[in-house]
């Protein structure tokens, strides 16, 4: 069954807006922990920023949804090593109680920069 939204889309303009990603892998496999979690993220959110011509240097701005604030301190640390050093978009940062799956424990959605507006 498709989904209801898109994985990306561009907007009027050079900015292209990336649903949120969710800590699978490409066999469907879930990491346990938030920090693996958070990598496979990354790595899901640089294959969708690829397919569109950019990268995660071009991130302006991330939505990052918690399951529990109290994984802030893990998840911050393996966000530092899957951003672009010293590459820092606008982010935002929300609590939740439920993610799509109870194994989640992260999603993060994002606006990038397309080079040459898209």
């Amino acid at each position: 069954m498709a989904q209801p939204y898109s994985d990306a889309l561009v907007a009027d303009g050079p900015l292209l807006f990336v649903s949120g990603q969710k800590p699978e892998g490409p066999e469907g496999e879930v990491a346990v922990d938030i920090e693996g979690q958070t990598r496979q993220i990354f790595r899901n959110l640089e294959s969708v920023l690829a397919r569109h011509g950019t990268d995660l240097g071009h991130l302006v701005k991330l939505t990052y949804y918690l399951r529990h604030i109290s994984d802030l301190n893990e998840f911050r640390a393996a966000l530092v090593e899957c951003l672009p050093e010293g590459h820092r978009p606008a982010a935002s940062l929300v609590e939740v109680s439920g993610l799509v799956d109870p194994t989640y424990l992260v999603e993060v959605d994002g606006v990038a920069l397309l080079p040459s507006g898209g």
